[in-house]
């Protein structure tokens, strides 16, 4: 016989493929064997998912200079768990939008914000969440670059910190925000907030873990990559109202608060 995966001729008693590593498949796809394999993939403790999740949180650095440095098949790779990243988030969207029909609160100082604006904002952002989940990429990327490159990693290199970084925190805050939506919907609006602070703490926790900063390098460097970060995301959603204002989404009367 051979292997399914790489071709390679197998012998009747190997349950992987010495070439590829491949576990060798025999039985037709059932149900049973189906769930079975995605427990062994996904939920088994000795899986490579589980210890790139808790790995990346312990010791990031190892898990991305590992991959940088060709070792490839002891974590997932960072395009596959981006994209599980990329799914969950999905899933978490379903969830908001049909399952439990949450609109989101904007109007975080209590001004009285008008509710068309909420809802036109709250539709925005579940159409086009994994949009603007992508465009996290290039805006750390290259914020990051700038203020949180020791070592002078290249692009591409940087890029693959960046995408574990992203990933690993969408997938945490998938769990994290379910229950928050099921069983306290009233401070969602309080709890994004902190997956924000969330998301940018654990990126420079990460960076520091790569770069070895002394304490002044990493406060004074921490504090670059926030302002240059903030002014980014402040002109890009000015630069998103203008838009949508002149492409005839929003209108003026959608920013007078409400009475």
């Amino acid at each position: 016989m051979n292997c399914k995966n790489c071709a390679n001729s197998l012998q009747t008693d190997y349950s992987f493929c010495p070439d590829c590593g491949a576990k060798v498949i025999r039985n037709r796809l059932t149900i049973k064997n189906l769930l079975s394999d995605i427990t062994e993939r996904y939920f088994n403790l000795d899986n490579t998912f589980l210890r790139t999740f808790l790995h990346l949180f312990t010791k990031p650095d190892i898990v991305i200079n590992g991959y940088v440095n060709g070792t490839r098949r002891k974590y997932v790779n960072p395009i596959s768990y981006f994209g599980i990243a990329l799914m969950l988030a999905g899933f978490l969207m379903f969830f908001m939008r049909k399952v439990f029909d949450f609109e989101m609160d904007f109007d975080a100082f209590n001004q009285g914000m008008n509710p068309e604006f909420t809802k036109k904002m709250t539709d925005v952002l579940y159409d086009y969440s994994s949009l603007f989940f992508i465009s996290y990429i290039p805006v750390f990327l290259i914020v990051g670059l700038i203020t949180l490159n020791k070592r002078k990693h290249i692009l591409a290199e940087y890029t693959i910190s960046v995408i574990y970084s992203l990933a690993q925190w969408s997938i945490l805050s998938f769990f994290t925000s379910m229950l928050v939506i099921s069983s306290f919907p009233q401070y969602y609006s309080d709890y994004s907030l902190l997956l924000t602070l969330f998301l940018i703490l654990y990126f420079i926790y990460v960076q520091q873990k790569l770069n070895k900063y002394s304490a002044w390098q990493i406060t004074y460097k921490s504090v670059l990559f926030i302002g240059i970060l903030s002014t980014i995301f402040i002109g890009t959603v000015t630069f998103i109202m203008i838009v949508a204002m002149v492409t005839g989404h929003f209108n003026p009367a959608d920013f007078v608060p409400a009475k």
